[in-house]
């Protein structure tokens, strides 16, 4: 771990940890050893660009965890990854992942730079090089990258065929969220949305609000956003406002999200969309809405944004959108917060499926799939409710204390070697 004192998402995570931590009366020893990283990797990745100048990146894969199965975590292209980032994206991926009981550890990989400025051509050139430089610790059975921020199915077939050439051999299981043709799993592009807009429905009816004609502002039209946004829309939701990098557009009578998705493929950006008006992108977080989704980035709701909130709750489709101040002062108004590691899981947990069907060979239909994902998440939400009631703790709170734990009673069965 760094010898500064974290700050941003890094400092979040720890901090609800030792809330974790004490919550389960855990030794120091063991909290400092679930606080720390297993394995960490930081790389050069160079870059020939189309006009031959040559550029240099920093690349990082961080492998927190081990003891519940392989490491398991997305790939994310953006200007500001940078090592600590990737360490809290790390640790909530391994308590995502014992939430939802899917038998792998966390882990979290990045490349510092602008994927929106850069060809195809060089994209793959900065994934094939990322690749080779993690590919002594990354396997199907060690460490299986996934897409995030700025990476999509297109770059995890370049990460599997770079990998298969080198092992001679073709392996489907070394990355999740594949195409079709290369072994992905039906239903894994719209998992994590379809888990956001799913728990956000229980979320609202266990606030006595009805989803169909319940409004709801989402922040980030990617690939978690949008679908959650589609899939909330057909339920009957009133989708009032969306934002993305570049602006914001809102309508009182809800959005066509249809119209929306086809108008942003064609411009690149909400912005301009005539079905809405244009708003500044910090007034989405303050509309009198029932459901708040911030699906972008981390660190949206701070001790300066969180007092404007005025949802009745908020599903966190992002990866660490509330900060810890911000926790406390939507505790403190009333919102209930759906935690990430909660409301966004249902990516890891098809990537899981992906990963089984790979190991068997065998494809299993969408209606399969979507049925697994949904029996996983309306559990999950029980359990992770059940306790907070049980327990006078916030949901987050919850779902940490019990991802914790699991990941603790794997460590203490097969106990610390030597």
């Amino acid at each position: 771990m760094s010898t500064t004192t974290p700050e941003g998402p890094l400092k979040d995570a720890l901090a609800q940890l030792a809330r974790a931590a004490e919550h389960l009366d855990l030794s120091a020893g063991t909290h400092k050893m679930l606080a720390t990283p297993r394995r960490e990797l930081q790389v050069a990745v160079p870059l020939r660009r189309d006009d031959g100048s040559v550029a240099v990146y920093s690349g990082f894969r961080v492998q927190h965890n081990f003891t519940r199965g392989p490491a398991k975590g997305g790939l994310r292209y953006a200007p500001q990854v940078d090592l600590d980032e990737v360490r809290a994206l790390a640790m909530w991926m391994t308590w995502k992942c014992a939430l939802l009981d899917v038998p792998y550890g966390g882990a979290k990989g990045g490349v510092a730079f602008d994927p929106r400025e850069h060809s195809d051509a060089e994209l793959e050139r900065i994934t094939r090089r990322y690749t080779s430089e993690i590919l002594p610790i990354i396997g199907p059975e060690v460490d299986v990258p996934a897409p995030d921020v700025g990476t999509n199915e297109q770059t995890m077939a370049w990460i599997m065929d770079t990998y298969s050439v080198a092992m001679g051999h073709t392996v489907p299981g070394i990355v999740t969220g594949k195409p079709l043709s290369l072994g992905g799993s039906l239903g894994r592009s719209m998992a994590t949305s379809s888990g956001v807009a799913h728990v956000a429905q229980l979320a609202l009816r266990s606030r006595g609000i009805e989803p169909h004609g319940a409004t709801a502002a989402v922040q980030g039209f990617g690939k978690v956003g949008r679908g959650a946004a589609l899939i909330l829309a057909h339920a009957g939701v009133k989708v009032v406002a969306i934002s993305d990098i570049d602006g914001a557009v809102a309508n009182p009578d809800g959005l066509s999200i249809t119209a929306l998705g086809h108008y942003v493929d064609e411009h690149g950006s909400v912005v301009g969309f005539p079905g809405g008006d244009a708003i500044d992108p910090s007034e989405l977080l303050a509309m009198e809405v029932d459901a708040l989704i911030p699906a972008a980035v981390e660190g949206v709701l701070t001790k300066d944004t969180a007092p404007t909130v005025c949802a009745s709750v908020v599903v966190e489709g992002a990866n660490g959108p509330t900060t810890e101040a911000a926790d406390t002062i939507l505790a403190d108004a009333g919102v209930l917060v759906v935690p990430d590691i909660l409301a966004n899981a249902g990516g890891v947990v098809v990537s899981y499926f992906e990963w089984v069907q790979a190991h068997q060979a065998y494809a299993w239909s969408e209606h399969d799939v979507e049925d697994r994902l949904r029996e996983r998440m309306e559990k999950a939400w029980v359990d992770v409710t059940t306790y907070a009631a049980a327990h006078g703790m916030s949901l987050r709170e919850a779902a940490t204390a019990m991802a914790v734990r699991r990941v603790f009673e794997a460590h203490m069965l097969r106990g610390l070697y030597p």
